[in-house]
């Protein structure tokens, strides 16, 4: 029996008709409805003829995370008075529930794109619904690309609806081809907004860590609605970890606590959407953000938090990062709250920070491991993404990156069009990296021990279960917690896949050894500890990783990582890293999660990282040559090197003298002097005088004028022997005659009117002649280099400054009688006339002017 009266409650009925008008004139159509409206369950039922008399019709309704379709199939059962499986079912990854008369089908994103690759038609659908679109999930986006490609190229007739409630309503508009946007009026009761910021300043999120004081916070805040609302409090935190922290901290309050999340079992969840005569607190992830409405709730405690997916890719780290969330999440956080009632919404931020957080999420494609994408664009035929209908292009570096995983794991050609291995890669719904493992593992280690280790990393296993990943299999194996259920159900799952997929050992079936095997079973009997290690290298052979002592290793990406303090790993030789993470500054990556590993594992799983040849560099303040084998960043074997090639000693003495400095050449005081007027000569002329001031600019002109001595050089020694000034010399501009020039432009040294040749400071941005000021007597006009005035230090008979001037004439007029009345009555012993314009220029006392 439908329930008429609830479907007609709905507030999005009044937009089905100009969206069904829409799409019977476009084919194509945005929907904007706020939460609460029923789009999500009311829209689907309608395009599907199951309500409100229109032709039947096939629909899927794809949705960004299995809590929601699972619940939005429960929901349009219960509208038809029906069963899900029935008119109505839902699949997601590891469960289905449709049958023979299933009309609506609510599926994830990612199964969607797994049914696409695999039928391009979509054979049988007439209408998908893209909902939550806002959300921006990679898969989403892939999946809308994907759908534009079939409508433009085979099947014209299949509709489209992007449904969200808060959207780029004409971004999407334009990319479904100047669709028409169709808005509905929501309902949504009054939210009042409590301001709620800490009372002291929490460190900001960085990473995966959340100041302890950030989640005491909002433990308290939520203690806080209990005891001036009514009603279920929904608080709102980033993650798994966080949840459970939080849930800890609220032991003894007078509600029912829930933990939500996307690893939470199905009763959870179930209970979380069901109404209950107890009060409750219900602590979520981003799970509950949309496309649920949780019944009872009139309380939103919102911590401002999210998670985004990061990707380091020089490191070859990825991971989520705790990040403020978008002021669209804070709405969409809010609106829960005034789903069923008037309700508030306290916020763990102060008014003046909600102007400064960024408006919408950042989209996925712009941030995340493009590996998977970019093997989706492969298998669909187009390996650039080029010809896809994306709001946001892949960004080009991000691409790149992910294509070198792709050729590393045999994925795909040199030009990127996915292999026959790629497309069973792709078929199996996992990331590359970790299909790459199952393939190869099976081989090595049969399908079902391959399949558990890999399940084991699909999903992160929890932090009580250790950083071993041998040990966190065993205890999965012997667990009876909703984890280890997952983790079966997901091994089962894998199986299946890795069968239908045509698993089994190919010519890149691995032993631990490296041996090609064409047993799947090969190695059955092989120890948790040396399976658990192969498998792991095979999915990140860039975090294969070798000891360097006292707990620290070096992994073959180059990058430093260390577990944690009393881990067993610490005491290994070679590890295979699952999981790590590097906070900002911080030296070295953590190891979350890391197999034992033995070195010949290490080479055939990163058999694509070993190289082998002459290696000369600096290193330690001289030259260092060998011949070494490389894993990577990690090196093997090294011997010493008795006649390297002259090139490579070359390239790294000048690596030593960017690193140290051109100190490392003799410079004589002479050579000292001829780069300070060569540095003039450039600030003053410019033209063809070199700039020779800065040691990069030098030195990238090293063939002009370290040769040959350079290339004759063989160690730190011999750069010492090198005489800057003779070489500096070189720079001079002799073809245009300028050269020989020098000392008329920028003599070293001035004669002045004692007859001293005195010499010429151009250390300085303007040159400095430092003479004793009875030398100058007679002398009304500043010298001059290069038509600039010299700055003159007229020095006292102890070659102290007593004056410094540009303009001679004028000191001589003014200055000077200062300096004379200080200066006679302590150097009596020399001359200090009235006038110096008509004194004898003298260096000597008046002794020895008088004899």
């Amino acid at each position: 029996m439908i329930r008429q009266a609830s479907l007609d409650a709905l507030p999005v009925r009044e937009a089905v008709p100009p969206l069904v008008s829409a799409l019977d004139a476009h084919g194509t159509a945005v929907l904007c409805a706020p939460p609460g409206t029923g789009k999500t369950t009311l829209v689907p039922l309608v395009l599907a003829g199951l309500v409100g008399g229109g032709p039947r019709r096939r629909v899927v309704v794809a949705e960004p995370r299995r809590i929601a379709a699972r619940a939005a199939a429960r929901r349009m059962a219960w509208l038809l008075g029906g069963a899900v499986g029935g008119a109505v079912g839902f699949t997601v990854r590891g469960e289905r529930a449709v049958g023979r008369d299933t009309v609506v089908e609510v599926v994830t994103t990612g199964v969607l794109l797994q049914r696409l690759q695999r039928d391009q038609e979509l054979a049988g659908v007439d209408v998908v619904v893209l909902d939550e679109c806002h959300e921006r999930h990679l898969d989403a986006d892939t999946v809308a690309a994907f759908l534009l490609d079939v409508r433009e190229t085979l099947r014209p007739e299949l509709r489209l609806v992007a449904a969200s409630a808060t959207t780029d309503a004409a971004g999407w508009a334009r990319l479904l081809g100047d669709a028409p946007v169709v808005e509905a009026a929501g309902v949504a009761h009054p939210v009042e907004t409590v301001w709620a910021p800490p009372a002291r300043p929490v460190r900001p999120p960085h990473g995966m860590r959340v100041d302890p004081a950030q989640l005491a916070h909002v433990a308290s805040v939520v203690r806080r609605a209990l005891a001036e609302r009514s009603g279920d409090v929904l608080c709102f935190l980033p993650g798994v970890g966080e949840i459970a922290r939080v849930a800890g901290q609220l032991a003894g309050v007078d509600a029912e606590v829930l933990q939500v999340h996307g690893r939470a079992p199905a009763a959870v969840q179930d209970a979380a959407l069901t109404a209950s005569a107890h009060r409750r607190v219900i602590l979520s992830t981003a799970v509950a953000e949309s496309s649920l409405t949780v019944p009872g709730v009139r309380v939103v405690v919102d911590s401002g938090l999210a998670r985004e997916p990061r990707v380091d890719h020089a490191r070859g780290l990825g991971a989520l990062a705790t990040v403020r969330a978008s002021r669209a999440a804070g709405r969409q956080r809010a609106g829960r709250a005034g789903r069923e009632a008037p309700g508030a919404v306290y916020r763990c931020w102060s008014e003046a920070e909600d102007g400064r957080l960024p408006a919408f999420p950042s989209p996925e494609i712009r941030i995340a491991d493009l590996a998977q994408f970019a093997l989706q664009a492969a298998c669909w035929g187009d390996p650039d993404a080029a010809g896809l209908a994306l709001l946001d292009a892949p960004p080009a570096g991000a691409m790149a990156a992910a294509r070198e995983v792709l050729v590393a794991v045999g994925a795909v050609d040199g030009a990127g069009r996915a292999t026959p291995r790629g497309l069973r890669m792709a078929r199996l719904g996992l990331h590359p990296r970790l299909a790459r493992a199952l393939l190869d593992g099976a081989g090595a280690l049969g399908a079902r021990r391959a399949t558990e280790v890999v399940a084991l990393l699909s999903e992160e296993p929890p932090r009580e279960y250790g950083d071993d990943l041998a040990a966190a299999w065993r205890r999965a194996r012997r667990g009876g917690d909703p984890y280890a259920g997952r983790w079966r159900a997901e091994a089962s799952r894998l199986e299946r896949a890795l069968g239908s997929a045509g698993g089994g050992a190919d010519a890149r079936d691995l032993t631990a050894g490296g041996r090609a095997t064409g047993t799947p079973a090969a190695d059955a009997a092989m120890a948790d500890d040396a399976a658990a290690g192969l498998v792991a290298a095979l999915a990140f052979p860039e975090r294969v990783a070798r000891a360097k002592g006292s707990g620290a290793f070096l992994m073959a990406s180059g990058t430093a990582a260390e577990p944690a303090e009393g881990s067993s790993l610490r005491q290994a030789e070679w590890l295979a890293v699952a999981v790590a993470d590097r906070a900002p500054h911080a030296a070295s990556a953590r190891v979350r999660l890391a197999a034992v590993l033995d070195g010949d594992t290490a080479r055939s799983a990163g058999a694509h990282l070993l190289a082998s040849g002459e290696e000369v560099r600096w290193e330690d303040g001289d030259l260092v040559a060998r011949a070494a084998e490389r894993l990577g960043a990690i090196e093997l074997v090294a011997r010493p090197l008795r006649d390297p090639a002259p090139a490579l000693v070359r390239a790294a003495l000048l690596d030593g003298l960017r690193a140290e400095g051109l100190g490392l050449l003799r410079w004589s005081a002479d050579a000292r002097a001829l780069r300070a007027r060569l540095g003039f000569l450039h600030r003053t002329l410019g033209g063809a005088w070199p700039d020779v001031a800065d040691d990069a600019a030098l030195l990238e002109r090293a063939d002009d004028w370290l040769e040959p001595e350079l290339s004759r050089a063989r160690r730190r020694a011999d750069l010492g022997r090198i005489d800057a000034g003779q070489a500096l010399n070189r720079l001079l501009p002799w073809a245009t005659g300028e050269g020989a020039r020098l000392d008329e432009l920028a003599p070293e040294r001035i004669e002045v009117p004692s007859g001293s040749r005195v010499r010429v400071d151009y250390t300085a941005e303007q040159p400095v002649l430092a003479v004793k000021l009875q030398e100058l007597f007679g002398l009304a006009e500043t010298p001059r280099v290069a038509g600039v005035p010299v700055l003159v230090h007229l020095l006292s008979p102890a070659g102290r400054p007593a004056a410094v001037t540009a303009d001679l004439a004028s000191f001589w007029r003014g200055g000077y009688r200062a300096v004379r009345a200080e200066l006679r009555g302590r150097y009596p012993k020399h001359p200090w006339p009235e006038d110096p314009a008509t004194a004898e220029p003298t260096r000597h006392t008046n002794a020895r002017l008088r004899r």
